[in-house]
């Protein structure tokens, strides 16, 4: 490879940029319905965004439209800091947000689907606003599908290669030969199952506004609510906490595996390791924490479960339990109960889901079920070596030889996560936070989950950090969602190099 296709890059981003202007302006009639007069910076922010785009795009015309690797990996990590930059303008220029460090915070947040949130006081903002921050979830979930199957196996990033048709893994069966095809068969599951939630949490007892944005914000795993105390709010519609369970569920699974269920193939999902190990994770860990609320709370600590042996408290804890456990694996982070008032061991549960996370190909942050699949069964293998160090004996993944360049890739992976969480820890200490909430907010940030521990605990936000902390967990927020390796190789003086 040449030099860098600079103009295929700016192309790229010019038209990311007109996709999410146009996007902004979904965002005026709710401003119109509900005479807000922050329709104006709305619009503003529309008409600024889809100019700057167009004027990337038709500034820009390559000679070559082919994109090499070193643009891939360009075009991934600018398209999402443009689609950030460009996403706070609202906010901005509304007003609702008039800080830059917390309206970047609260975009990047929105686009990477963690779901942190610096705003206290949530149920009075404008409703575009709130509209605008589902839609960033939203628009970044779309995105993760096209990048997970179209973009990151091609540039080889953390394990992702398992998507390649030659590899092991549910890709295995491609959905259609073309990626482009591909892509719009899951874009539509992605567009049908938000309409069908939608539907089902508007029956259920929502308005049609906070059954639109709950949708939105579930099907991307993202977590911003309409409500300051997120899904706690319908604590009395138990229905509606149900079906959001069973969405998070969909949308933290592989959305290969659930095209296939959607055709009737539902075996597949079963005959999926990663799904396997996912789901009945999920219903174990949920059956442990229901058990630890019912029989083993600590008195000390408030609970919004009061008297679990009643039958009502029984079916509350159950509930609570399969859906704060749902929600921190799949990484969405929505809230029906804090779950640091229930038990410390219970606490220290659910700080290790985080970094956890949910299945590969799916919209869901965090290290991924397969990688842990691969390193667990790599490390059992070592102990045969050990025994038998003559012997070839590789990872099985799904019945069939996992190469060990891949496994070398996960491993990789996990080592730079955890050096990256262990070091960012220190990092936010630097800048205020006490331990306890320094650690809760570089696992939540890294791995894109919302809610974590200390001073950041589901009942509490992100506000009260430094400007500092801000951006530093912003920049968590991206290289986490992106498979650290598409961000971080920027950093390399290698990539730079001309060949």
């Amino acid at each position: 490879m040449g030099t860098l296709n600079k103009k295929i890059i700016f192309r790229f981003l010019g038209i990311t940029a007109v996709l999410n202007g146009l996007f902004m302006f979904l965002a005026v009639p709710f401003s119109l319905y509900y005479d807000e007069p922050e329709k104006w910076g709305m619009l503003n922010a529309g008409i600024i965004t889809v100019f700057i785009g167009t004027i990337l795009y038709f500034a820009n015309k390559p000679q070559s439209t082919h994109i090499y690797k070193k643009e891939g990996y360009l075009i991934v990590t600018f398209g999402w800091l443009i689609l950030s930059f460009t996403g706070m303008l609202p906010y901005l220029l509304s007003g609702a947000i008039p800080n830059i460090s917390d309206a970047f915070f609260e975009t990047i947040s929105g686009y990477s689907t963690t779901g942190s949130s610096i705003l206290t006081d949530i149920d009075n903002m404008p409703k575009s606003i709130l509209f605008w921050r589902s839609a960033t979830h939203w628009i970044g979930g779309m995105g993760i599908i096209v990048l997970t199957i179209a973009i990151l196996p091609l540039l080889g990033i953390g394990g992702m290669q398992l998507f390649m048709a030659e590899a092991p893994g549910p890709s295995a069966d491609k959905l259609h030969p073309r990626i482009t095809d591909t892509a719009k068969r899951l874009y539509l599951i992605y567009v049908a199952l938000t309409i069908v939630e939608f539907l089902l949490l508007k029956v259920a007892g929502m308005t049609w506004f906070d059954a639109l944005n709950h949708a939105m914000a579930t099907m991307s795993t993202g977590g911003f609510s309409t409500k300051g105390t997120s899904v706690a709010f319908y604590n009395d519609k138990p229905i509606i906490q149900y079906i959001i369970t069973f969405f998070m569920l969909i949308a933290g699974t592989n959305f290969v595996l659930t095209y296939f269920a959607l055709k009737g193939k539902v075996q597949k999902m079963f005959k999926s390791e990663e799904f396997r190990y996912y789901f009945f994770g999920i219903i174990g860990v949920s059956a442990i924490i229901s058990l630890i609320i019912i029989f083993f709370q600590d008195s000390n600590l408030q609970t919004t479960i009061a008297h679990p042996k009643v039958l009502g408290d029984v079916e509350s804890a159950i509930r609570h339990s399969l859906f704060m456990v749902t929600s921190v694996v799949t990484t969405t982070g929505f809230v029906s109960a804090d779950f640091t008032m229930w038990n410390f061991f219970a606490t220290g549960i659910f700080f290790a889901l985080f970094f956890t996370g949910g299945s590969a190909g799916s919209t869901s942050g965090g290290v991924k079920i397969v990688r842990h699949i691969v390193m667990l069964k790599n490390s059992f293998l070592e102990f045969k070596k050990a025994l038998h160090p003559n012997a070839i004996i590789p990872v099985r993944y799904d019945g069939h030889s996992v190469k060990q360049t891949i496994v070398f890739n996960i491993l990789s992976f996990f080592i730079i996560y955890m050096l990256i969480f262990i070091l960012s820890s220190v990092i936010l200490t630097l800048f205020g936070l006490d331990f306890m909430s320094a650690i809760g907010a570089a696992a939540s940030s890294l791995g894109n989950i919302g809610p974590a521990i200390g001073s950041v605990s589901p009942v509490d936000n992100f506000a009260h950090l430094t400007n500092s902390a801000k951006w530093f967990c912003s920049f968590l927020m991206l290289i986490g969602r992106l498979e650290l390796f598409t961000v971080l190789i920027l950093f390399t003086p290698f990539f730079w190099r001309k060949n």
